[in-house]
């Protein structure tokens, strides 16, 4: 134990062994304010794997880490000048403040009012605007630097590499609930009229009546938990795991989770017409139970086999052969 602690400090400079460790703080009081969702709500029940994912993600790069660290003390390391570099610290400025700011009046409303939603919301915002700026700013200093771009700065790079670790946990964290019921009514809306539109041009008689359908065989009502908030959430929380972990750059990783995304919303409409279909033939009765729950599980384990193919395709690696000089001679051929 006490040479690992020695090689970690003998790596990791001082001020930002110790920004990690106040982070640590931070997101283990996220994780237990935020635990109380997760036990209570299914939407939220992979909140539980969020703090191993997080942790394997900063093991994962901790290689990167520590060149970047490197990279930032190096002579010469590059900076972002002029307006870029001033931009950069009103930008910091403004999250640790805004930061602070969320952290207390969650910590507040936790402490007066007990464990709410609000109250988490604002927890988990304050963090992630605390922690990415602390850790910015104690990046360590280099003998010089070079004069380049907000991107180009070490510091910034540095940074990037806990963007999943620090924002993730905004997936984990149960939205308010005007905005939840929202949501819900929105996918509910998008789900119902999608069923009916399908099972009209297929000549099936249905008729919609709000959040209800009327088959021959009965009516089959679409509630909440059949909106695709869960399995959304679920996917959006498991395309960011993947795009942090195999893939590089920024436009594959944003493409990724946005591909997580509308392939929630498609295996949701193909489960709620799979259970519309099978009422239509058997009966509303007959789509509970086994049958609905085996359908949702499925929207998950289909949406993940279709992330994991996904992956080969954004990480080809397309090359253009090069064009060969006038002056040179073509292979012989034997």
């Amino acid at each position: 134990m006490t040479s690992a602690w020695k090689k970690l400090t003998a790596t990791v400079p001082a001020a930002f062994l110790a920004a990690l460790l106040l982070g640590a703080g931070f997101l283990a009081f996220v994780a237990w304010d935020q635990s109380h969702w997760w036990r209570v709500k299914e939407d939220y029940s992979f909140g539980w794997l969020v703090p191993a994912f997080v942790a394997f993600v900063i093991y994962d790069r901790w290689p990167r880490i520590t060149a970047a660290l490197a990279a930032c003390a190096a002579d010469g390391s590059p900076r972002a000048a002029g307006w870029q570099k001033w931009l950069l610290r009103i930008l910091a400025g403004a999250s640790l403040g805004f930061g602070a700011l969320m952290f207390l009046l969650g910590a507040f409303y936790r402490a007066g009012a007990g464990t709410s939603q609000p109250g988490t919301l604002a927890i988990t915002l304050g963090a992630i605007g605390l922690l990415l700026p602390l850790l910015w700013l104690n990046g360590p200093d280099a003998p010089t630097t070079t004069p380049g771009g907000a991107f180009a700065d070490a510091r910034v790079r540095l940074t990037a590499l806990f963007i999943f670790p620090v924002l993730v946990w905004l997936v984990s964290a149960p939205m308010v609930s005007a905005v939840e019921a929202q949501l819900n009514l929105a996918l509910l809306r998008y789900i119902v009229t999608a069923v009916a539109f399908v099972f009209d041009v297929l000549g099936l008689p249905i008729e919609q009546q709000g959040n209800v359908l009327a088959l021959p065989t009965g009516n089959v009502g679409v509630e909440d938990a059949c909106s695709g908030i869960r399995s959304l959430t679920g996917c959006l929380f498991a395309g960011s795991f993947l795009a942090a972990v195999f893939l590089d750059q920024l436009w594959k990783k944003i493409a990724l989770v946005v591909s997580a995304m509308v392939l929630a919303l498609l295996t949701n409409l193909g489960r709620s017409l799979f259970l519309t279909g099978w009422a239509y033939r058997y009966g509303p009765r007959a789509i509970e139970g086994t049958v609905h729950d085996a359908a949702g599980y499925a929207v998950l384990g289909l949406t993940v086999v279709g992330l994991l193919c996904l992956l080969p395709i954004f990480n080809l690696q397309f090359t253009v052969a090069a064009a060969p000089s006038p002056g040179s001679e073509a292979p012989s051929q034997r």
